[in-house]
């Protein structure tokens, strides 16, 4: 299954430029502090996401602009998940939880010799 980046979908984009200007930074001082583009920064502001990288660039530079302007990553992220048309993220209590003694790596491995 592909991810279509077409043009921006008309939701409530936060006003983050606004909040961002509260807190008394500007793009320059988030680019210089967490290495995103000025590009990326205002796509994000603007809501603009076909303008980002992709995948896992998205979340990640989503969650470190929210980081610098003290927003709650997990409303950005579900902002940016509602405007590229991909379903709310489950949440912990309905991802799948392991079994009891599940292990990985190394450990399952040499417990499997035993």
């Amino acid at each position: 299954m592909s991810e279509t980046r077409s043009g921006p979908v008309s939701l409530p984009i936060p006003d983050l430029a606004s909040l961002r200007k509260q807190r008394g930074l500007s793009l320059e001082q988030i680019a210089d502090a967490t290495k995103i583009s000025l590009g990326y920064l205002r796509a994000i502001e603007e809501g603009c996401f076909q303008r980002l990288p992709g995948g896992i660039y998205d979340l990640s530079y989503l969650r470190q602009y929210a980081r610098a302007i003290g927003l709650d990553e997990d409303e950005l992220i579900r902002h940016y998940r509602a405007c590229i048309g991909l379903p709310p993220q489950a949440g912990p209590a309905e991802e799948k939880r392991k079994p009891e003694g599940w292990l990985r790596g190394p450990a399952a491995l040499l417990r499997s010799l035993t």
